[in-house]
């Protein structure tokens, strides 16, 4: 019995740790969905190399903090425990920016102010208060692994819109002393500003979350529409087999004329 129940224990219990994690990249997506983060998601996504930078120095600050928060728990007293996140997150925050500026010090520039305000970041505060506070340490791990790539997804794709629109570039930047990116031909003359200023930033984010938004709600009334299917199915098949059940009944009961014949015998007796 227990050879035969562990894998299936396996099988659930990987199933809800993938699930932890994509919920954060797809149905829970900090931008998209939850919209949270809009100061640094809208400042930032100017260029893709900036929110791929922004999104792992975030993911790195969200996985760390809530495996601390999940670890210590049972320590910290209720009170005290949202400044105790915030010192958390600010240690972890201040070792990041710390690297940035030692190794790549362009995208150290580049996020500027943004980098240290992911202190206060409502994603990674909520993250440790609804989530680390009450969970594991593994599962407080992926749920913030799983936050932290679609906040940087979003970022990246915004970034990508945003950078091709509005430089005619393809994520143009520098790690140390390389320098990458690819100019796309004639096109950063044509290229249209507005999308790597704020009111840019506003439109990209509202055209991605409206598609989005359509796909997610075709994909769901497909999936209603296959549910009410198989449910019509199931109904009929559960109506055939209740109707084959009163057929078989009926023909082992006896016949209302033999009962009748069978209670006149009994009368003359």
């Amino acid at each position: 019995m227990k050879k035969s129940a562990m894998p299936q224990e396996l099988r659930m219990n990987m199933r809800g740790k993938s699930k932890i994690v994509g919920g954060g990249i797809l149905a829970s997506n900090p931008v998209f969905r939850l919209v949270l983060g809009m100061c640094p998601t809208l400042a930032i996504s100017t260029s893709a190399f900036n929110g791929l930078g922004m999104g792992i120095a975030a993911t790195v600050v969200l996985v760390c903090s809530n495996a601390l928060v999940s670890l210590l728990r049972k320590v910290i007293p209720d009170k005290v425990r949202i400044p105790a996140y915030v010192l958390i997150i600010a240690t972890f925050v201040t070792l990041v920016e710390m690297l940035l500026r030692k190794f790549v010090p362009a995208l150290y520039d580049a996020l500027g102010i943004y980098l240290p305000l992911i202190v206060v970041n409502c994603i990674i505060l909520a993250r440790a208060e609804a989530f680390a506070s009450t969970n594991k340490v593994g599962d407080s791990v992926l749920d913030g692994l799983g936050m932290g790539l679609g906040f940087t997804l979003a970022l990246l794709l915004l970034g990508v819109i945003r950078e091709f629109l509005g430089s005619g570039t393809f994520f143009v930047g520098s790690f140390g002393e390389a320098e990458f990116g690819v100019t796309l031909g004639n096109l950063p003359d044509y290229a249209m500003s507005v999308f790597v200023m704020p009111a840019g930033g506003f439109l990209t984010l509202g055209l991605v979350m409206a598609a989005i938004n359509a796909i997610s709600d075709k994909t769901a009334a497909k999936r209603d529409a296959k549910h009410a299917e198989e449910g019509k199915v199931i109904d009929e098949m559960v109506r055939e087999h209740v109707e084959a059940e009163l057929a078989s009944a009926g023909a082992d009961a006896p016949s209302a004329d033999a009962v009748r014949v069978g209670d006149g015998k009994e009368e003359e007796k």
